[in-house]
């Protein structure tokens, strides 16, 4: 046998034809429709003790596409060769893939000989040895910070820009945006527990000019043990934290408050969490909403990052609030 491959494609009549094809050129092939089953194949590959010699992955692809699961396979098995595959790359695309250690490019349409010879032009490698991943789960005596979603609406608007400042300036506030929506002010309240958290609501219900429509706790999304941590180990690899200062991205920015299944979550959430335009989603109200931050550029670009939302399987209703950039961070 001259390996094992596993493939990530997301098209079934490519997974068939590149699993005949290898298997036929002597490879021990897996082939797997999207990234989430094949974060699952590795994972009980490692704990069966199965070593995988080569990733054969897709870029585009219905979950996480190919250059995420490269960036956090690269994290957890350097050694493993990668060859990325793809039928709509371009020269940057090409660049960035070929930029991680040990990764090659193929573009389709190819031929099964292409294949091989891409693999064989790899330095060996394997899953047998993991590297120790600082994206781990923290260990469960380590004591996390509590954060909560209040909306506000301003109930005294000649006082607006008096109040935002009021609450962008407050203690244990995060995060403070004026928004554009069915509220005027979406804020990110973070304590060390939940009756600091109440204090800061309590704080904020007692200002003049100021009405709380809602204070949603944020929840750890339940996710599967294996997705739990790739999404951990791609946030560390990416320097990505859970939220970041909307001057850091160009374009326009809103918030989204995603109506959900909750029996979906699972694929919901990783959908979302890795779409290139959100900058970080959060889950609430028990597993039932999600809200989170997108950047757009370009007319009508927008639009179609709310159609993709929309989309997703699961998902029953998407609003916007576009954010007011009032003060510069």
């Amino acid at each position: 046998m001259k390996g094992r491959v596993l493939i990530i494609d997301d098209e079934a009549e490519i997974r068939r034809n590149l699993t005949v094809g290898l298997t036929q050129e002597g490879y021990n092939v897996v082939a797997c429709p999207d990234g989430i089953s094949a974060i699952h194949e590795l994972d009980g590959a490692r704990e069966k003790g199965i070593v995988y010699d080569y990733l054969v992955t897709d870029i585009f692809m219905p979950d996480i596409d190919g250059l995420k699961i490269l960036k956090v396979i690269k994290v957890q098995y350097p050694d493993l060769p990668v060859l990325v595959i793809t039928g709509f790359g371009d020269d940057s695309l090409k660049m960035t893939a070929l930029s991680e250690q040990n990764t090659g490019y193929l573009d389709k349409p190819f031929e099964i000989a292409d294949l091989v010879k891409a693999l064989d032009e790899l330095s060996p490698g394997s899953t047998t040895e993991a590297a120790v991943s600082e994206g781990e789960a923290p260990d469960e005596g380590m004591r996390e910070s509590v954060s909560a979603y209040l909306t506000i609406r301003i109930t005294d608007p000649p006082r607006s820009m008096e109040i935002y400042n009021d609450l962008y300036h407050m203690d244990g506030v995060q995060r403070c945006e004026a928004v554009r929506g069915d509220f005027d002010i979406i804020v990110l309240a973070q304590g060390a527990s939940e009756d600091e958290i109440k204090q800061i609501f309590e704080k904020i219900s007692k200002m003049d000019g100021v009405d709380i429509s809602s204070m949603s706790s944020v929840e750890r999304p339940k996710l599967d043990r294996d997705v739990d941590k790739f999404v951990k180990i791609y946030a560390q690899a990416m320097k990505r934290p859970e939220q970041v200062k909307s001057a850091m991205h160009p374009g326009t920015m809103s918030y989204i408050i995603v109506d959900v299944d909750p029996n979906a979550i699972q694929q919901i959430f990783t959908t979302v969490f890795f779409i290139n335009e959100v900058i970080f989603c959060d889950m609430i109200e028990g597993g039932k909403k999600l809200v989170g931050m997108i950047t757009s550029e370009g007319m009508g670009r927008k639009s179609t990052i709310l159609e993709k939302l929309n989309e997703i399987d699961g998902v029953l209703r998407v609003r916007e609030a576009t954010v007011i950039k009032l003060v510069e961070d």
